[in-house]
């Protein structure tokens, strides 16, 4: 391939290299070079231009791009026309991309003018999804290194394998302790796990963390038609001779391997029995986030075989994330006990309240901010922040003598986020978490305070303390250091709420009774309704 300047009459049928902009003159890159691109160049005063001129013994980018991405593209995979020298090759169907990565290192390593790029190896993909690319990296390539790719290529170098298993049967076990709504919870996650696959949880069982009732449980959901079995254990499998994996034996199915090295997913248990795959779940199965089950699962969707040699081949690339409940390092030893601060938010404008800021409303002779700063102060809660806006100098003489640390959020009118963010970034740095408190809620005692920090214990994964009632959950709640970045991250008037259906895992609710934790004052009905409760008592 000649290359080079040139003067415009001499690029006649060449291809511009670069893209050239003057005056009104737009001549792109690529462009293939014609008597009108000659005298618009002219005209404009060009003198030379940079061109690219095939050869005797070249083969333009873009035929070469097609021939090698029909070569390479198998089952389940369409070619795109070629253009500038890229073909790319989408998905015909949903399923697991199937990729032979050493023959696409080879192909890579013929010339370096070829260039072959895929999605990562067994990921899943849905129709029209774009998987890979043929890449020419000059306008033309040597005919001998075109017909050296190909001839490299004995074999469709991808696929796409189309998701074949349809039901699904799934088998929680119960302990005590385990919350009806943690299952249920399991079971609707799991249905939207399989939902782009087409599979569906067609059997259910729940049964006591034993032997020979879970052995029942399984060969009942694969007889009423299961393709694959998921056992949620109540406990995580600890042992190949754990309940689980015996389960499964005595049904006369058989462990295929158990463990991983995909973090989180780590006590993953997979196996056969009846002729369809078992997979023990790891915990973090029952959170939505990626974890190393969904990579099991959707090849066996795809009815992709799974052995030893597969799983133990997740190693690179198998830390996926760091999980929130796992100990972190410490500058210092663990202190006995936990140092909690509390963190008041009072800077809101009371919009809702038609006026007057109902944080400044007195009940029984107090202002209401003032009630639940005290409550903070008489809870074991170190130190109490309170964060401060709208009317910032009523607010804090209504909390006159008492010993708080006061922040003030400039942004208030912005949204509860600019206040979290604003006390978030005030809490001591020796302190192991805060309870964010509402300065509404003026039922909310230091008891109910002090009951929240007492559940709080990182070391068995209580991250986060939500109070319930009824299954409701309310405030305030109780955060670990951990999640102050994210907290610092909120924005609007939305608060932090989606981060406990995020972090799932690390939250411990705490059923109460009453309606404190639930009630707080928006309207001047909900004012009179609490300071007629209060004052009656």
């Amino acid at each position: 391939m000649k290359f080079g300047a040139v003067a415009p009459k001499e690029a006649l049928g060449a291809t511009a290299v670069h893209t050239i902009r003057q005056d009104t003159l737009v001549l792109k890159k690529g462009t293939l070079v014609g008597a009108a691109e000659v005298a618009a160049l002219e005209a404009a005063g060009i003198k030379d231009i940079v061109v690219a001129r095939l050869e005797p013994g070249d083969v333009s980018e873009d035929e070469a791009a097609a021939e090698i991405a029909d070569a390479v593209a198998g089952e389940g995979v369409h070619v795109d026309r070629a253009f500038t020298g890229r073909a790319n090759l989408f998905a015909q169907n949903a399923g697991v991309l199937v990729v032979d990565k050493d023959s696409v290192d080879r192909l890579n390593r013929i010339d370096e003018a070829i260039t072959f790029a895929t999605l990562p190896a067994y990921k899943p993909v849905v129709a029209g999804e774009m998987i890979a690319t043929v890449k020419i990296i000059p306008f033309a390539v040597d005919k001998a290194a075109r017909d050296a790719a190909l001839a490299g290529v004995q074999k469709p170098l991808l696929r796409v394998a189309p998701y074949r298993v349809r039901k699904v049967g799934v088998v929680s076990t119960i302990l005590p302790g385990l919350s009806p709504k943690v299952i249920d919870k399991t079971l609707k996650i799991t249905a939207e796990r399989l939902a782009p696959a087409g599979a569906a949880i067609v059997a259910e069982r729940r049964v006591p963390h034993e032997r020979a009732a879970l052995a029942r449980a399984l060969d009942e959901v694969l007889k009423d038609g299961a393709e694959l079995a998921i056992v949620f254990g109540a406990s995580a499998i600890a042992d190949r001779r754990d309940v689980i994996p015996a389960a499964v034996e005595s049904i006369g199915g058989r462990i295929v391997h158990f463990g991983m090295p995909v973090d989180p997913g780590n006590l993953l248990m997979i196996g056969n029995a009846a002729g369809h795959p078992v997979l023990g779940a790891p915990g973090c199965a029952r959170s939505p986030k990626e974890n190393g089950f969904d990579w099991v699962l959707m090849r066996l969707l795809a009815g992709l075989p799974v052995g030893r040699e597969d799983i133990t081949g997740f190693g690179v690339g198998g830390l996926l994330m760091e999980i929130v409940t796992r100990p972190q390092p410490r500058e210092e030893p663990a202190k006995a006990g936990r140092a909690i601060a509390a963190l008041v938010l009072a800077a809101g404008r009371s919009s809702r309240m038609g006026g007057p800021n109902k944080l400044l409303e007195k009940i029984s002779g107090r202002p209401l901010v003032r009630i639940v700063v005290e409550a903070a102060l008489g809870s074991k809660a170190r130190p109490v922040i309170v964060v401060t806006g709208h009317q910032r100098e009523r607010v804090e003489a209504a909390l006159a003598g008492l010993s708080v640390r006061f922040v003030h959020n400039p942004n208030f009118s912005d949204g509860l986020g600019t206040s979290l963010k604003a006390g978030i970034a005030a809490v001591p740095p020796e302190t192991d978490g805060v309870i964010v408190c509402l300065g509404d809620m003026p039922q909310v005692d230091a008891a109910l305070i002090d009951r929240l920090i007492a559940a709080f214990d990182p070391d068995k994964g209580a991250l986060a303390v939500v109070p319930t009632i009824e299954g409701k959950r309310g405030n305030p709640v109780v955060w670990s250091r951990r999640f102050f970045p994210d907290l610092m991250a909120v924005e609007g008037d939305v608060g932090a709420r989606h981060l406990i259906g995020r972090y799932a895992e690390a939250v411990t609710e705490v059923a109460l009774t009453g309606t404190a934790a639930l009630t707080d004052i928006d309207t001047p009905e909900a004012l009179k309704a609490v300071k007629a409760e209060l004052e009656k008592t």
